[in-house]
């Protein structure tokens, strides 16, 4: 178990319990039931007490997300151009809401303070690839391509 190697790396300084955290969203994508319990038997801290820094946080994720994840921007430029609307296109197309994962694990939805590409609002990122000056048909056809490529 990789995380459990990475963790014996780490000092059992309680200091350093969101580098562990982080350690292990970035090599899983989320925090498991499971791998909050190794980190509250390394650290000694109650599972509670961690779950409760996972919970304040808004980096870390308690589901194992979809094989795309998609960020749709609401930053300024974004929110103004339409943020909304996008969430609602892809809610509609996909049957998910903010931080949700469908039902194949496919997609999930995430809302995200900017990605930084105000010229190009209203913009999602799939992955990490953005997606920019959507209207619903492009949306939609972005998505689909998704869909049949899975």
């Amino acid at each position: 178990m990789p995380e459990k190697m990475l963790l014996k790396e780490m000092e059992k300084d309680q200091s350093n319990l969101i580098r562990a955290l982080q350690s292990v969203q970035e090599n899983e994508g989320f925090v498991s039931d499971e791998r909050l319990k190794d980190i509250s038997n390394y650290f000694s801290i109650p599972p509670v007490e961690v779950e409760g820094v996972i919970s304040f946080y808004a980096q870390f994720k308690r589901t194992k997300p979809g094989k795309y994840i998609i960020s749709v921007c609401d930053g300024t430029a974004c929110h103004i151009k339409g943020a909304n609307l996008i969430s609602n296109w892809i809610s509609d197309e996909l049957g998910i809401k903010d931080g949700e994962t469908d039902s194949e694990d496919l997609f999930t939805l995430e809302t995200v303070a900017c990605l930084g590409c105000c010229s190009l609002a209203p913009v999602i990122a799939i992955n990490g690839k953005v997606y920019g000056n959507l209207e619903r048909k492009s949306l939609l056809k972005i998505l689909r391509k998704f869909k049949k490529e899975a």
